[in-house]
């Protein structure tokens, strides 16, 4: 489901949630808003804003934390290819043929990058992407050293594309997501209850549900914010393709 959708969920969730108690302020008894009821209420929904608060305050760290994870191992990736062609480059001409094929496929991967598409993202994890990947390293392990300086550039090479792989795997698992649907839907249905409280002890003006629907606005933007960076490779709040192109503008120099 897309995340502005979830967004509007829960925007009118709130928001409905908050025009309910406005409602019953209106037809309830009137000694169902006694100083004494609202005293109790008011602890009670006191709990349930600080639980929220928790809660919502550990859903943006995770997700700020899933953000940076993954921006910090495409900028390492970037590095690290930039390592690897110019190990080859000391190597000798004979890995031309692989310098190239090394430029191809970080083309390729920025290009999927760039278009933030899902369906795009799910195939750099898929059979032929994962082929290409391990027919370049197979060409990295033909190689054939002629010295004791090719063998180890060789060795270092080989080190560098495996780092590079880890690398990239982690990236594409963290674009699965780990926060628990369910822990959203009790997230969201405690919100519902503080904002039926605002609207149960608020006076209906214009004023109030202006005040009501902003702050609701707000909430639904955070939790927008949350999934959107909780998924770093698509969306509208996606790390930058940019150090992968400053990556490219060297290869092969």
């Amino acid at each position: 489901m897309s995340h502005l959708v979830v967004a509007l969920i829960v925007f009118i969730s709130v928001v409905g949630s908050a025009l309910l108690g406005s409602y019953l302020r209106v037809v309830l008894p009137q000694h169902h808003l006694s100083d004494e009821s609202i005293s109790v209420v008011k602890l009670a929904t006191g709990l349930v804003a600080t639980m929220a608060a928790l809660v919502l305050g550990l859903l943006i760290s995770s997700a700020k934390a899933s953000f940076d994870t993954t921006n910090s191992e495409v900028v390492h990736s970037a590095v690290d290819i930039v390592r690897l062609d110019r190990v080859l480059a000391r190597y000798g001409p004979e890995t031309q043929e692989i310098r190239g094929l090394l430029k191809r496929i970080t083309a390729a991967s920025i290009e999927v990058l760039a278009s933030g598409d899902p369906s795009q993202l799910a195939k750099m994890s898929g059979p032929e992407a994962v082929a290409r990947g391990e027919d370049f390293q197979r060409k990295v392990e033909e190689l054939s050293p002629h010295n004791a300086v090719q063998s180890q550039l060789q060795a270092r090479a080989l080190q560098i594309v495996d780092e590079v792989f880890a690398a990239r795997w982690l990236a594409l698992l963290q674009q699965k997501g780990s926060i628990p649907v369910p822990l959203l839907v009790v997230l969201v249905s405690w919100l519902a209850i503080l904002f039926g409280t605002f609207g149960l002890f608020a006076p209906r003006n214009g004023t109030t549900m202006t005040a009501l629907a902003m702050c609701a606005l707000s909430t639904a933007g955070a939790i927008f914010l949350i999934l959107e960076m909780n998924t770093p490779l698509n969306g509208i709040v996606r790390i930058s393709p940019e150090p992968m192109r400053a990556a490219l503008a060297i290869l092969g120099q």
